[in-house]
């Protein structure tokens, strides 16, 4: 059994860290039929995945995601292409969230706007402390 472990540090805080990963949560649904799950804390969010073949989980935090995940027999020969693509995709999603938020921030240095509302609501969201909910 192959394994995948990502982590990347980020500086947007908990709100933005986390419309960042419902933004992968959806991606991965549609573009990798994945099942994905989000479980909101007062600290720490996680995003369980799977599919026929592959599991795992995403942790967001203020300040980091770690992601962590196993293939099975068959996409585990695909090991290279898919920790590329999971990377490429979270890459792209903290760059695009991190420059989003530079550009609000710069726009509104005079004004008391709030940035967050800058960067696209995720499509579902949970409350906190309440069972997972599917995305």
């Amino acid at each position: 059994m192959a394994e995948i472990h990502i982590h990347r540090e980020h500086s947007l805080g908990m709100a933005q860290a986390r419309k960042v990963a419902y933004r992968w949560a959806e991606q991965a649904e549609q573009g990798l039929q994945m099942d994905c799950t989000y479980e909101e804390g007062d600290t720490r969010d996680e995003v369980c995945f799977s599919r026929a073949g592959a599991s795992g989980t995403l942790e967001v935090t203020r300040d980091k995601f770690e992601l962590n995940a196993k293939l099975g027999f068959l996409l585990g020969a695909f090991k290279g292409r898919i920790e590329n693509e999971i990377v490429r995709n979270l890459d792209a999603l903290l760059a695009d969230t991190a420059n989003t938020a530079d550009t609000a921030n710069t726009a509104n240095t005079a004004d008391t706007a709030n940035t967050a509302d800058t960067v696209p609501a995720p499509a579902k969201k949970t409350t906190r402390k309440t069972p997972e909910k599917k995305l």
